[in-house]
């Protein structure tokens, strides 16, 4: 979903846990972001980006001793595509979106991302200035197709804050998405994302990176924060929770199509990276999928129902 707010006046509003990632900018004013579980404020200044990548409760304030208000009950028009406004807006103004996942592994992202990623150098402010902008003016003057198009900016706005943390993170940080900066690590990373099947040795890795096979694994392991066979074997599996929740394929054909001869020896990898058996896992899936379809049933209808 994509949108902005507009707050006016003296305001604290307090949003709930969320699933996914959050991504928004100020275009205008300041204001303070109160995470739960961090122990500092971060002030946010006209320009400035954050993320909020793990689902933690947070609370946006132009004043932290002010009492918080809840921002579903609070805030008008929170809907896709619309400015959600309180006391009538014109102080501090905001834009972008809230990414969910329709896979269920998407933890290999949000995993390596701190509680809080915020974007405030000058360059960095100027290389997202363009689609703030434009986000702005397409949330404020509506047209057709504005939700389109407001929600490819917002894409637009994540990646290029991911890339920004990527960068600024190149000097020590850990992790899959970290590697990715690096040409030689990207290169041995892809090719087991391209092929997972395939019975990759750490030296054929190594000569996708044009290493040898000893300085590889060292790189690896620094920079991936695992060896390259622990890697493969966490993206099979993650790749085969996957299939497990979204097809009819048996848990043989599964375990065949990345590359295990035998369905115990997929169980018994599948069992130590998951916690669960195959099949206690597809059961799981399922049935939280059954029970999400409910629920957004019955959101459904009360929608309907507020707009009847």
């Amino acid at each position: 979903m994509s949108g902005g707010f507009d707050m006016g006046g003296s305001w604290s509003v307090r949003f709930p846990q969320h699933e996914g990632i959050k991504c928004y900018a100020l275009v205008s004013g300041q204001c303070w972001l109160c995470v739960e579980g961090v122990a500092d404020a971060v002030r946010l200044e006209a320009g400035d980006c954050f993320l909020l990548p793990r689902g933690r409760p947070f609370r946006l304030a132009s004043d932290l001793a002010l009492t918080p208000v809840d921002a579903h009950t609070t805030l008008s028009a929170p809907l896709h595509g619309c400015i959600a406004s309180y006391n009538g807006g014109g102080d501090c103004f905001g834009v972008g979106g809230y990414f969910a996942f329709a896979v269920n592994h998407a933890g290999i992202l949000l995993g390596v991302l701190p509680p809080i990623v915020h974007i405030r150098k000058e360059a960095d402010k100027a290389a997202m200035r363009w689609s703030l902008e434009r986000m702005m003016q397409e949330l404020r003057e509506p047209q057709p197709g504005g939700f389109l198009v407001a929600q490819q900016l917002a894409y637009m706005m994540l990646v290029q804050a991911l890339r920004l943390h990527l960068a600024e993170g190149l000097r020590g940080g850990v992790g899959w998405l970290f590697a990715l900066a690096d040409k030689q690590m990207s290169a041995a990373i892809h090719a087991m994302h391209d092929a997972p099947a395939q019975r990759w040795t750490i030296q054929e890795l190594a000569e996708r990176a044009g290493m040898s096979r000893s300085t590889f694994a060292l790189r690896f392991k620094e920079a991936v924060g695992e060896s390259p066979m622990e890697y493969l074997t966490r993206w099979r599996m993650l790749l085969a929770g996957d299939r497990l929740a979204n097809s009819s394929d048996s848990i043989s054909v599964i375990s065949l199509a990345l590359g295990y001869e035998s369905e115990s020896a997929f169980s018994t990898a599948f069992k130590r990276v998951m916690g669960c058996s195959p099949r206690q896992y597809s059961r799981g899936r399922k049935q939280a999928s059954a029970s999400s379809g409910e629920g957004e049933a019955a959101r459904a209808h009360q929608l309907e129902a507020v707009a009847g």
